[in-house]
């Protein structure tokens, strides 16, 4: 295979794009499947114990160095930029640091597993103790060099500290239960029990937290599980009676290693996935109470009566429960809320007690109402922000209010009660269960998303609905719970109903942290660009690339524009964003083209920044000063965001038009109304994503083939976009897409990676 292709097959698999793609892992796979079936035949008999061992453990270290190898020195390790500052590339590094120093771990596991066979019976547990202490030390390093998720607040952090207690005093018990040696001293067998119930519990809330999707977490869990199986292997006694109990540390130290080398790929690559459900946590309390019964019952059948120390390691548990619900609850009740902070006095005088009659207004009357309502009581709390798009009077403002009332009012049932809330607000207290609490919110949303005729004017307004059980909590608990869900359904772009679960505090934090973040990442040289190039679906040779943003935190880690972007237009940075963007992609554009090569560059925009009045003549000024041709610029918008602002955006791409500069709209959803759009828009390219090109094999829906041939009459170039399939790439080319992208042709990387890819082909002017 020639060099170039092999470039082609490595390098462009290495980043990925905006989507993540689930690959099988068949070395992996493989490697599973030779322990699997060794572990049997140990089991069985025909092969020691500890051989099975050492092959297994050979076998997965091996392969998982492979890949940590490849991280460290070989194609996948992340580039450092000689011209970056020494903060740029101290951070480029860190990555590769970790991944050496957790190669050398996973090593010497490997040799650990490796050198017991061989190892004479008095000095097998010094060697096991050996190995286990140089694979933590060089773990811990290599761990230590990973960026870690924002802390949780101090309440957060304590009510995940008390969720792992009594979990870990039951996977102790069990460690307790399955290392009855004889001969082996109280102390000894109690201390290696306890590290093996922390291990395993730490192992299960690495995986099963919040940030359970990240290949920082990934590597951890890695570590725990490699950890356990070495403290296995330790505990082991000396001579024959070790037997089949050796088997155990087989899986925990395969899937270890393996896991370790997956979560630093994950990480080097900076892979994410953008939308995934949060991961469940019943496993926390479901694995540990199984082990535990089954463990008993062995034990039970076995004939061994329950000692003192499993009778004290059981009865542990039962405390930390208690506590943890106490000291959750109190930990809430401190939480601090200015913005919720509600006086226990009644409201002022001049304040309007009542509205339509017989509506109660201000916060202490709900709090009252909530305080009278019998414990437990279900039933939920809605909280409503109706966010007027215009900014009226003070009067209009009371009368848009009365309105939002008596609309609330009509939709809610005679035993529930709403209040008027000082500032465009309103909240609705309801016996009903939360399915019918979660439907009453979206009732709330349809009747207040009304426009609304007052004074005049016609007014419009886009709600926010926050709900909280009223089971559990103090009334201004269920208050700051409430908003907190209104406020979630705020940041996540209004006109939607949000519960309050345990999490959500998490994820405010983690917005806070971003909003903390991002101002200045221009200016500390936090911003990157990786460009993903888009080739000619006929011979697959490129004819330009499309520049997508990355934001490599040192405090949050790598954030994608689907989370920064949102955060860049609340502050109102989204314009010097932009302007770094452009400056950094014409001028790699410029670097591209010296030798006469004529390749585009996309750059995607936001309708704000196409909408500012100097967006047009900076871009010309841009591309003077790089030298770059104006029809060497794509500047895309995305689809769904142009029709609120329609008649700006055409002005805007007609001036980029008049100048040379090619246009884009991309994310095309292909419904009537977008089709009956294009022909007002002044655009050149049109991209379409995989749920349009998926379609067009379906005979009955040939989605893709309409696109084509609607954009054919207008004159447009059709780009589909996100292939991830050679069977999407054959139904683009057949449906006379000139033009695509995606993991399937090539994969986003660094520009000195698609530089050297853009090499192999002759340079032809496109």
């Amino acid at each position: 295979m020639p060099v170039a292709s092999v470039f082609r097959a490595t390098a462009f698999r290495a980043i990925p794009s905006r989507t993540t793609v689930h690959r099988p892992m068949l070395p992996e796979a493989c490697v599973l499947a030779v322990v699997a079936v060794l572990v049997v035949v140990g089991a069985t008999g025909p092969v020691p114990a500890l051989g099975v061992v050492a092959l297994a453990g050979a076998a997965g270290a091996t392969l998982a160095g492979v890949r940590l190898s490849r991280l460290t020195l070989g194609p996948d390790a992340p580039p450092v930029d000689p011209a970056g500052g020494r903060l740029a590339r101290r951070r480029a590094t860190r990555p590769r640091r970790a991944a050496a120093l957790l190669h050398a771990a996973v090593v010497t596991a490997g040799l650990t597993a490796a050198v017991l066979p061989l190892a004479s019976a008095g000095y097998r547990a010094a060697a096991a103790v050996a190995g286990l202490a140089g694979t933590t030390a060089l773990l811990g390093l290599g761990l230590l060099s990973l960026p870690y998720p924002p802390r949780p607040p101090a309440r957060v952090w304590l009510r995940q500290l008390l969720d792992g207690v009594a979990p870990g005093f039951c996977l102790t018990l069990v460690g307790w239960l399955l290392l009855p040696y004889a001969g082996v001293a109280g102390p000894a067998r109690l201390a290696v029990a306890v590290a093996l119930g922390v291990l395993a519990v730490g192992t299960l809330t690495v995986l099963t937290g919040v940030h359970s999707n990240t290949g920082e977490a990934r590597s951890r869990a890695g570590a725990a599980l490699t950890m356990l199986a070495l403290v296995l292997l330790a505990a082991l006694p000396a001579g024959p009676a070790a037997g089949r109990a050796a088997l155990l540390a087989v899986p925990p130290l395969v899937v270890g290693v393996l896991l370790i080398a997956a979560g630093m790929r994950r990480v080097v690559r900076a892979e994410a996935e953008a939308s995934r459900p949060t991961t469940p946590v019943w496993p926390r309390t479901v694995v540990p109470a199984v082990a535990v019964v089954l463990t008993e019952v062995h034990e039970l059948q076995a004939g061994h009566l329950p000692d003192q120390t499993t009778v004290l390691l059981a009865l542990a548990a039962v405390p930390a429960l208690v506590a943890r619900e106490l000291l959750s609850g109190a930990a809430e009740r401190s939480m601090p809320s200015d913005a919720l902070r509600v006086p226990d006095a009644p409201p002022s005088p001049t304040a309007p007690v009542t509205v339509d009659g017989d509506v109660p207004t201000g916060r202490a009357e709900l709090l009252r109402a909530l305080a009278v309502r019998p414990a437990p009581a279900a039933g939920a709390l809605l909280v409503v922000d109706l966010h007027l798009t215009e900014l009226p009077g003070v009067s209009v403002r009371d009368d848009v209010a009365a309105e939002a009332v008596r609309r609330a009012r009509a939709v809610t049932g005679d035993d529930d009660e709403v209040f008027d809330l000082p500032g465009s607000g309103l909240a609705v207290v309801t016996a009903a269960g939360p399915v019918l609490a979660y439907a009453l919110g979206t009732q709330l949303l349809t009747a207040l998303g009304r426009p609304y005729e007052v004074s005049g004017a016609v007014l419009r307004s886009r709600a926010s609905v926050g709900l909280a059980e009223l089971a559990h909590g103090r009334p201004e608990d269920l208050l700051r719970q409430a908003d907190l869900a209104r406020r979630r359904a705020a940041q996540l772009g209004r006109d939607r109903v949000e519960w309050y679960d345990a999490y959500l505090e998490e994820q405010l934090v983690r917005r806070l942290d971003l909003e903390r973040e991002l101002p200045g990442a221009v200016a500390r040289g936090e911003l990157d660009l990786v460009y993903q190039p888009v080739l000619a679906l006929a011979d697959r040779s490129p004819v330009g690339a499309e520049a997508l943003l990355r934001w490599r935190s040192p405090v949050l880690g790598t954030v994608f524009p689907a989370e920064l972007l949102p955060v860049a237009e609340d502050l109102d940075i989204v314009g010097e964003l932009g302007a770094w963007v452009l400056d950094r992609a014409c001028r790699q554009l410029a670097d591209w083209s010296v030798g006469g090569r004529r390749l585009w560059m996309s750059i995607n925009v936001t309708t704000r920044e196409l909408t500012s009045p100097d967006f047009v003549p900076r871009t010309a000024a841009v591309l003077e000063a790089y030298g770059v041709g104006p029809d060497q610029l794509v500047v895309e918008v995305a689809e769904p965001r142009v029709a609120a602002e329609l008649p700006t955006v055409v002005a805007r791409l007609a001036g980029l038009r008049s100048m040379g500069i090619r246009t884009a709209l991309d994310d095309f959803r292909a419904e009537h109304a977008s089709l009956a759009q294009l022909r007002r828009l002044p655009i050149d390219l049109l991209k379409v994503g995989p749920e349009v090109v998926v379609a067009s094999g379906d005979p009955h829906r040939p989605l893709l083939d309409v696109v084509v041939t609607v954009a054919d009459r207008l004159g447009l170039e059709v780009v589909a976009e996100e292939l991830e399939s050679a069977h999407q790439v054959d139904g683009a080319l057949r449906a006379g897409c000139h033009y695509g992208q995606g993991y399937e042709l090539a994969r986003p990387a660094t520009a000195e990676r698609v530089e050297a890819y853009f090499e192999e082909f002759p340079s032809t002017p496109r």
